[in-house]
């Protein structure tokens, strides 16, 4: 029995895709659409989405239920993490310097420049309901009532 691996990781990364689309994400692949978006006034939260399944399989769920609440992000967009990579790096280099590079992770932008962050290590081992009480603590702090 053979596999081909790629055909496999297309199918994953299809899904993972289409979920952050459903749920209303921006999917951002290329340097110049990242930033674009990060020039957008107001607040964008952009999740850094994994094909990874122990912290994946929760944090899509998060960033779709965690934009059903009174303040909420302007802008939903999402850079997929070993994927489009150089679209990932830019969205990174605008995370700062002290930003630890996991995925996924979420980031709240606030005008361009990061407010809040979640990090893996806040998706990784916790249900998908801690996350979005996490990002709407950040939503409740730096975004206007919709």
């Amino acid at each position: 029995m053979t596999m081909d691996f790629n055909f496999y990781m297309d199918d994953i990364t299809k899904t993972a895709r289409s979920e952050m689309e459903t749920s209303g994400y921006e999917q951002l692949t290329t340097p110049e659409e990242v930033e674009d978006a990060f020039k957008r006034p107001g607040t964008t939260l952009v999740m850094v989405n994994s094909v990874c399944g122990c912290a994946g399989g929760i944090a899509r769920p998060a960033a779709a239920h965690a934009v059903h609440y009174d303040k909420r992000p302007d802008h939903l967009v999402t850079v997929f993490a070993g994927q489009d990579k150089e679209a990932t790096a830019v969205a990174r280099m605008h995370f700062g310097e002290d930003h630890l590079p996991s995925s996924p992770s979420f980031a709240l932008l606030k005008d361009g420049k990061l407010v809040a962050e979640v990090g893996r290590y806040e998706i990784e081992g916790h249900d998908p309901m801690s996350v979005v009480t996490n990002l709407q603590g950040y939503f409740e702090e730096y975004c206007e009532e919709v």
